[in-house]
């Protein structure tokens, strides 16, 4: 038995989402020494990311004394997407740091 024609119409759809163009900043310049400077630790809030942080934060003391630390904790796993909520907290934290160490505990 032949094959029927069909004469239904079918809309495709591409699946990637359209999105709002991201400004790319590119790379901060990198430290040569990290003595005296401030050093931020990022924590995500997974339940190894504090002790990813205390491991880095004792190994860098020991090369570096006179670093200093300065912790921010994420409320959500997703280090990527801070709360909006506490944008403006963030971006004040990022500009009180010289470098910026994120751990994501998994």
């Amino acid at each position: 038995m032949p094959a029927q024609k069909s004469t239904d119409t079918y809309e495709v759809l591409s699946p990637w989402a359209e999105a709002d163009p991201v400004l790319l900043k590119g790379l901060a310049p990198r430290l040569d020494n990290l003595d005296g400077k401030k050093i931020g630790l990022l924590c995500n809030n997974k339940r190894a990311a504090p002790l990813i942080l205390d491991a880095a934060e004792k190994l860098l003391k020991k090369k570096f004394p006179t670093a200093k630390f300065s912790r921010f904790f994420a409320r959500s796993f997703s280090v990527s997407s801070l709360e909006k909520d506490r944008e403006a907290e963030f971006n004040t934290w990022l500009k009180e740091v010289d470098a910026v160490i994120a751990s994501v505990g998994d």
